[in-house]
């Protein structure tokens, strides 16, 4: 697509012993019409509440005029969230400028990392985040009332000033510790799943606190959304042809893991959050496949032997960013005296360049099916993109399954149990 925000090539992984059965595919490209028929339904009926978060305005001016109080004689900021609520964020953590306060996470309760924070913030001087969509999660609110009772010792009068709570708008015991601290209370949106919340309250927050441009985050997420709801086939939207592809492979039997391979460290983050949206969303009904993320070049030398010779089974996006000619030269005398002349004034981002366009020759050559994805750079809008792309993707790929890409009844039994087990001692 040219002029599009992130190109995609399926050309590889509709070529070669690796790619699915041209009827399969078709056939799963041909059943994508009823999805995208059905997002541009949503959107029009404005029922599906993610597909209007883009446009939205009104929510950026309370979350600018919250982080500007918050950042007054803040050293720290911490998050505290699991899941949905964090890694988003985190993934945002590729575009933080230098900014004070300094925005950190904390999402996994484990007793050792969470008391060493505790110690190291100077918490006269730090501010916490509370975020749960349903305001009952178990983690959150044990770092929170912990976070509470630190403050507390530490000579702290006025714990409101130290905590800002997103939730729903209803009542939950994040939102009761809120109110009974006089701590100010922000929406979640209730129509947003938690792994989908990047672009709302959830990560918008935190962003702004990161000196990221929301708008042009959101502006980036809109061109994506706006592109796949006016493309007049399935094959001109991005987001419904990895969806077919993926189907394609499963209806095969050959898609038993779905592996997304950046190749910029700035995106290494990014994997966690498209994780969980695959997992989450898809992995129902005994259907589904394993995401994993990795990191380029660096997993070459841990991982592709595997995935090259291995089992197979699996579909790899490999995503490129700009960087050829970047960083610094290899000295040409330096190089050739080592017999290195291939490297003589070489960058390390053409090193990465190559090492990308090897990566993806490799897997096609030896039976693997690849599809490449490219942004010009990781900036706001460009991670907006991303963002969009993966969530329609994912949600598209849930309505050719069969499977309800928004609910989680895995998770929420798991989270029953733990509370039994609390509850027994």
């Amino acid at each position: 697509m040219s002029g599009a925000p992130l190109t995609v090539s399926l050309d590889l992984a509709l070529r070669g012993t690796g790619a699915p059965p041209k009827a399969t595919y078709e056939a799963s490209l041909g059943a994508a019409v009823g999805a995208l028929n059905w997002l541009r339904e949503q959107h029009s009926a404005k029922s599906l509440e993610l597909l209007g978060i883009p446009a939205r305005t009104d929510d950026l001016k309370v979350a600018k005029a919250r982080a500007a109080e918050i950042a007054k004689g803040c050293k720290t900021v911490a998050v505290l969230g699991i899941g949905g609520s964090s890694l988003g964020g985190q993934a945002l953590t590729a575009l933080r400028k230098t900014v004070v306060p300094f925005v950190e996470f904390h999402d996994n309760p484990d007793p050792f990392s969470w008391a060493a924070a505790l110690k190291r913030f100077d918490l006269k001087k730090t501010h916490f985040i509370a975020i749960s969509k349903s305001g009952g999660t178990a983690e959150t609110l044990t770092q929170a009332l912990t976070a509470a009772e630190a403050l507390k010792k530490a000579g702290v009068k006025t714990l409101a000033k130290h905590f800002t709570i997103v939730t729903e708008p209803h009542k939950s015991a994040l939102a009761d510790f809120a109110d009974g601290i006089g701590a100010p209370k922000l929406d979640h949106p209730t129509g947003v799943g938690g792994r989908y919340s990047v672009l709302t309250m959830v990560g918008i927050l935190p962003a702004i606190l990161m000196g990221i441009d929301v708008k042009q985050l959101r502006a980036g997420a809109a061109a994506v959304l706006e592109a796949t709801l006016a493309a007049k086939t399935p094959a001109k939207a991005p987001a419904a042809t990895g969806a077919a592809l993926h189907h394609a492979l499963a209806q095969e039997g050959k898609l038993a893991t779905t592996i997304l391979w950046p190749y910029a460290d700035s995106l290494a983050v990014f994997g966690g959050w498209w994780r969980q949206l695959w997992a989450e969303s898809l992995g129902k009904d005994g259907k589904g496949s394993t995401p994993v993320s990795v990191l380029g070049p660096v997993d070459q030398h841990s991982q592709l032997q595997l995935f090259r010779d291995g089992p197979g089974n699996a579909l790899f996006s490999i995503l490129s960013v700009d960087m050829k000619g970047l960083g610094p030269a290899v000295p040409r005398a330096a190089a050739r005296a080592l017999g290195l002349g291939y490297l003589a004034g070489k960058k390390p981002g053409d090193l990465v360049d190559a090492e990308c366009r090897a990566t993806a020759q490799t897997l096609f050559k030896n039976g693997r099916p690849v599809r490449t994805l490219h942004v010009p750079r990781v900036d706001a809008f460009h991670m907006g993109a991303l963002m969009m792309h993966f969530m329609l993707e994912t949600i598209l790929m849930g309505r050719l399954m069969g499977v309800d890409p928004f609910n989680q009844p895995g998770v929420e039994e798991g989270k029953v149990l733990a509370r039994q087990y609390l509850a027994q001692g």
